[in-house]
């Protein structure tokens, strides 16, 4: 410790540092001039909403946007019903029930969560449709020769997309009821046990409205990257309000409708949001024991392979099946795979996830440590509003920094246009980035911040270091896992962006994720099979990182 906090000689480069963020109502004021660049894409959007020379509302009312809210209602509702389902029934068997195989299905369900929504959507229609494997090998056993001689379900539905998104989103749901389940007070499942309830009768008599918090939390996550889905969708024809946003933007080349219908899905995303804190209002619950392992129940017989059945349907399916086959793809058309292209579209993908990962977490530590310099109800409210992008759509987020960009431009250079922000598109793109995903960092920053007590900050300000050599010196060593782990995250979330790379990226630049949908819209999954091998392999990381995080709170 004495080490850590001892003086040491301050070199000159740093000196300058020392000098602007030495005094702690610096980073205070810092903060909320920065809460004010992550609000810029809601600016830019009630800019051009309200500010259109044509009258795009009525217009949108009275054509497309019932049709656009009334699919992504009908995604919405099917999605909550399958993630809860799923979520909350794996859930409670893996906390409170022991079976052969429960502590292997206790890491393996949360592997959907490593599969993109779009990448489920191009494997399975590959797959399933009337010329992919299954379909050719069913006419092949049973002789038949076209549509007529039997019945096969469509994915290419509202049905097949709600329960593509509902594999691959469950996990939201499954790690918040799991870490509840885990965490609820022993005695009173013991006490349901005592009154001669059985296992069914205390799920929902006792666990379930115990866990509803945590499990109004992971719907709501889910419902959220539904409303921000894109190429599930539109590779499904399904057109709701984030690809009406396409369609407006690219299809009909208005600002101004593309701007008015990203408002209604942040609406949409509000509202979620306030019904997610509105039901967890005033319900805590205050533990004195944890769920132990003698206290679970024990499964047997047909009970045993229900659960077993009940927890290696979403993985086969969510995650095990789409990986084998485009494994297989990968590895019986190796002659398709062109590698140049494919090291390319990964060393982009890698740039952009790597600059915005080391942008969330410099940005993070900054409105951390604001926060624990300052109770300011300002800086709260900024440090809040600093997080509002991770729940903004990626589309409704590239529409309004394009906006907001632009009108910068043009404040600076009146003559200009937007053709500046356009060229510097990888810009945009890191921006972009940040904004969505600097919510996970300023989270894990916040939480090591935590777990270090004031009085270490009291003693370096008493051996005469400043806020940010105390910052550096203190700090930095001690939240060196922390800073990593969130990094991690950041860092596979871009890789996987498809939206806002869709509508910021610049001519002839693409990454993984603009590959694999642009190959897979054309119906050459086999050619990008490699690539999107490659973005569900890296998105494993962050699930072996939250599966850890969830066995440390037990």
């Amino acid at each position: 410790m004495t080490e850590i906090l001892s003086a040491r000689p301050i070199h000159s480069k740093n000196r300058s540092l020392i000098r602007i963020f030495g005094t702690e109502q610096t980073w205070p004021k810092a903060s909320i001039i920065l809460c004010f660049f992550v609000l810029l894409p809601v600016i830019g959007l009630f800019w051009a909403a309200m500010n259109t020379d044509e009258n795009m509302w009525w217009h949108l009312l009275n054509s497309v946007l019932p049709n656009y809210i009334f699919n992504s209602l009908i995604l919405m509702a099917g999605v909550c019903l399958g993630v809860t389902i799923i979520g909350t029934s794996t859930a409670w068997l893996i906390a409170m029930c022991q079976f052969p195989g429960r502590k292997v299905f206790g890491w393996m369900l949360i592997l959907p969560l490593a599969m993109p929504g779009y990448v489920i959507a191009y494997v399975y229609t590959d797959f399933l449709e009337y010329s992919g494997p299954l379909q050719n090998s069913l006419r092949t056993l049973f002789y038949w020769t076209s549509t007529h001689d039997y019945w096969f379900p469509e994915i290419r539905s509202h049905g097949g997309a709600i329960i593509l998104l509902s594999l691959v989103l469950y996990p939201y749901v499954y790690a918040l009821a799991r870490a509840a389940f885990s965490e609820q007070t022993a005695s009173l499942s013991e006490a349901g046990r005592m009154l001669g309830h059985g296992p069914i009768k205390v799920f929902f008599s006792v666990s379930l409205p115990l866990a509803r918090p945590a499990i109004v939390v992971g719907v709501t996550l889910s419902l959220m990257e539904t409303l921000s889905d894109f190429g599930t969708v539109d590779y499904f024809a399904i057109r709701t309000l984030t690809a009406g946003i396409f369609d407006v933007w690219f299809g009909m080349e208005n600002r101004g409708g593309a701007a008015q219908i990203a408002l209604v899905l942040l609406a949409f995303i509000i509202l979620l949001v306030w019904l997610e804190r509105t039901s967890r209002r005033k319900q805590k619950v205050h533990n004195t024991s944890r769920m132990k392992g003698e206290l679970r129940f024990k499964l047997k017989g047909w009970r045993s392979a229900a659960a077993i059945i009940c927890c290696g349907v979403p993985i086969v399916f969510g995650f095990l099946l789409p990986a084998i086959i485009l494994a297989t793809y990968s590895s019986y058309n190796a002659h398709l795979f062109k590698l140049e292209d494919y090291l390319k579209y990964t060393g982009n993908s890698v740039f952009l996830a790597f600059a915005s990962a080391v942008l969330c977490m410099a940005l993070g530590i900054f409105i951390g440590y604001s926060q624990r310099l300052s109770s300011h109800w300002s800086v709260k409210l900024a440090t809040r509003f600093s997080t509002i992008g991770y729940a903004i759509p990626g589309a409704a987020l590239a529409v309004g920094l394009i906006i907001s960009f632009g009108l910068i431009n043009q404040i600076i250079i009146p003559a200009s246009s937007s053709s500046f922000f356009l060229s510097g598109g990888i810009v945009a793109l890191i921006f972009a980035y940040t904004i969505r995903f600097l919510a996970i960092s300023v989270g894990s920053v916040e939480s090591g911040l935590e777990k270090i007590t004031p009085n270490m900050d009291m003693a370096s300000r008493t051996l005469g270091n400043g806020p940010f050599l105390t910052l550096c010196r203190i700090h930095f060593p001690l939240l060196k896992r922390t800073l990593l782990a969130g990094s991690i995250l950041v860092f596979v979330d871009t890789m996987k962006e498809l939206p806002a790379t869709l509508i910021l990226r610049p001519f002839n630049f693409e990454t993984l994720a603009t590959f694999v949908y642009q190959y897979a819209s054309d119906e050459l999954l086999i050619e990008c099979a490699p690539a999107a091998l490659t973005i569900v392999l890296a998105g494993i990381v962050p699930v072996i990182l939250l599966n850890a995080a969830i066995d440390d709170k037990k």
